[in-house]
Order: structure tokens, then C-alpha cells, then sequence
């Protein structure tokens, strides 16, 4: 039986967020749960201790001390430093996207870990614990793009009177891709969304968030990559690897200066010269290609992100906390009895 959540600081490099905001705890205490917190958890989103306490959560001065609640609750996967703490019985709900995390996934199968991901939670449609980080990350990619463009090619999103505008292609129009698209068209800037969808395609340049669109395929992507100044890749199959859609000869292909913003790198990158990369260190240059591929870009503005992401994950992670077999958290499980159990994970790695 659960009967307390630990909220630990997050350890990621330059991870600022925190999984639940004050009145999300509040929430949990109300439900009949013990709330441990890390001291100093909550800082980097703007919720001091003083606050959780007021609302009933218990600060604690070690993350040992929060690991040893029945449910740990978090938003990045537990980084090595942490793995020492699973141990089986503890249930851990956060971000795991395990299909890139081999080694993450190998140890919470050996310690006994049931692990609960939040991206891969479909209850009660598409998958809501993911679309509020994706909607951060989406409109950030077209900040990153033009900012490092600057100092790239040099180019401007928008133009100028008798500069014509940068052209953006976006790979995947998910939530992600739609909020990169709407942010680079806001910079004035030529967008074309690639996409399976036709119909999605038809809907998004008929509002304008586009402004030509692109069946996807690996020559329409190659020709559109080819001449844009930015690329924003936003592919996604829940759970798996993302598949490589914009190929090394692509990515040569492309003008010097250019910058790519791969937003699928959490998921392996939807960009084949995409590596991970962190927010103390976030781009790296391969074939005079700028590549920006951060794997937690909502942690860079962790007070709108922890309390978008509080209000999603707050009632999941108290019917978690009730009755972890519950319809509602359906599709969440990914390690359950040593074994993965999310056949999208499995099969990416292999299991």
C-alpha cells in the first residue's frame, strides 16, 4: 500500500523543475498522503520550502530520505546517481524514455522497480502527460533556432524590406512540431510542416500556423531540408525510438550556418547527426550544420513548465498512488516484475 510520495531535486544538468507545484501538494495531502520534498527543490521553479511546508509536505534534507517513500515522483529519469536508491517495491512515476535509456532500463528491471512513465500515459486520449512539456519545448525550438542562427549563417527568422524571411521546415506536427511552427510564423518566417497527416497538414495551413506543407517522405524531406535555413524535428512514436527521418547526406546537404533543433533527442532523434546534448553545453557543429539537442529544453523555463506539468501529473499521480493497477493510468507502465512491459520499449531495446 502507498501511503507517502517523495518529490527529490531534480540532479540533470541544468534541470530547474520541479515535478509538483504548492497547491499540486496541497492536492495530495488533501487525498490522505505523506509528502516528503527535497530541501531546496522547488527553488529553481520559485516555490521555496517555507511554502511546501505551509501546505503540509514534509521537507527533508536528503534525497536518501525521499527515495524512501513508497512512490518517488519526479520529471527527468533517475540519472546514475540515483540508481542506487531503487530498490523493489518502490514505485517511480516521471519521464523515463526508456527506449534511449538502455542501461536505466536494465536497472530498474533488476532492482525490482514498478516504473510508471509519463510519456507514454494515454488516459483518457492521446497523451496528456507529455503534450504540456511538448507545447514548452515546441515554442522554445523557435527561440533556440533564431538565436543560434544569429551566430550561425546569420540570419534573421523574419527578414527584412528587401531580405526575403528564413525558411523553417518542421518534421512531425505533433503538439510539439505545431508549437515550433506557430512560434517561427509569430518571427515572420517561411514554415513548411512535414507530416504522415494529410489532413492534418490541410488543417494547419489552413489556419495559417503553416504556410506550405509536405507529405513526408525520405526525398521531400532531403529536398526541403536542403534549402531551409532552420530544421525543427518533432517526430514521435509513443514510447519507441524515434525513426530517423532527416539522414546524414541531408543534413551535408544543407547551407553552412544552418541550425537544426531536434526535439525527439529524448527519444534517440528524429536527426541522424543529432547526439545528446545538455543546457550548460547545448550545441555542437557537424558538417557546418549547428545542432541544438537538448534533452530537457523545458528545464530552461522550469516556472511555467513545473506548474504546467504539476497540473497535469497531480490527479495520475494520485490514482497512482490509490491503486496502481487503475484504467487510469493506462499505457504508464513500462518495468513492472523485472521484465518491460511496454512493447514499444521492449522492442526498441531489444527485450
Amino acid at each position: 500500500m502507498i501511503r507517502s510520495i517523495g518529490i527529490p531535486a531534480e540532479t540533470k544538468d541544468g534541470e530547474r523543475r520541479v515535478v509538483l507545484d504548492p497547491s499540486a501538494v496541497k492536492a495530495a495531502v488533501s487525498a490522505g498522503f505523506e509528502v516528503n520534498i527535497q530541501k531546496g527543490a522547488g527553488n529553481g521553479a520559485g516555490f521555496s520550502d517555507d511554502i511546501y511546508q505551509r501546505v503540509g509536505a514534509k521537507v527533508v534534507d536528503t534525497a536518501e530520505e525521499v527515495w524512501l517513500s513508497d512512490l518517488v515522483c519526479k520529471v527527468k529519469e533517475p540519472q546514475p546517481s540515483e540508481w542506487q536508491y531503487f530498490r523493489e517495491g518502490l514505485h517511480l512515476f516521471a519521464y523515463l524514455h526508456l527506449a534511449a535509456e538502455p542501461d536505466l532500463a536494465r536497472a530498474l528491471m533488476a532492482s525490482g522497480v514498478e516504473a510508471f512513465a509519463f510519456e507514454t500515459l494515454s488516459y483518457p486520449a492521446g497523451l496528456p502527460l507529455l503534450a504540456p512539456m511538448s507545447e514548452v519545448a515546441g515554442r522554445a525550438a523557435a527561440i533556440m533556432g533564431a538565436y543560434y542562427l544569429a551566430s550561425g549563417s546569420g540570419t534573421l527568422l523574419g527578414g527584412s524590406a528587401g531580405v526575403p524571411p528564413a525558411k523553417v521546415v518542421v518534421i512531425g506536427m505533433g503538439v510539439a512540431g505545431t508549437m515550433a511552427a506557430r512560434g517561427a510564423r509569430g518571427m515572420d518566417a517561411e514554415v513548411t510542416g512535414v507530416d504522415i497527416d494529410l489532413h492534418r497538414l490541410f488543417e494547419l495551413t489552413q489556419n495559417g500556423t503553416i504556410t506550405a506543407s509536405l507529405a513526408s517522405s525520405e526525398m521531400a524531406i532531403g529536398e526541403a531540408v536542403a534549402d531551409a535555413d532552420l530544421v525543427i524535428g518533432a517526430a514521435l512514436v509513443p514510447g519507441a525510438k524515434a525513426p530517423k527521418l532527416v539522414t546524414r547526406e541531408h543534413i551535408e546537404g544543407m547551407k553552412p550556418g544552418s541550425v537544426v533543433v531536434d526535439l525527439a533527442i529524448d527519444q534517440g532523434g528524429c536527426i541522424e547527426t543529432s547526439k545528446p546534448t545538455s543546457l550548460s553545453h547545448p550545441v555542437f557543429v557537424e558538417s557546418e550544420v549547428v545542432h541544438y539537442c537538448v534533452t530537457n529544453v523545458p528545464g530552461q523555463y522550469p516556472r511555467t513548465s513545473a506548474r504546467a506539468l504539476s497540473a497535469a501529473v497531480i490527479p495520475r499521480l494520485i490514482d497512482l498512488a490509490k491503486d496502481p493497477a487503475s484504467d487510469r493510468l493506462r499505457g504508464a507502465l513500462n518495468v513492472s516484475g523485472g521484465k518491460i512491459v511496454y512493447k514499444a520499449v521492449a522492442d526498441s531495446l531489444g527485450f
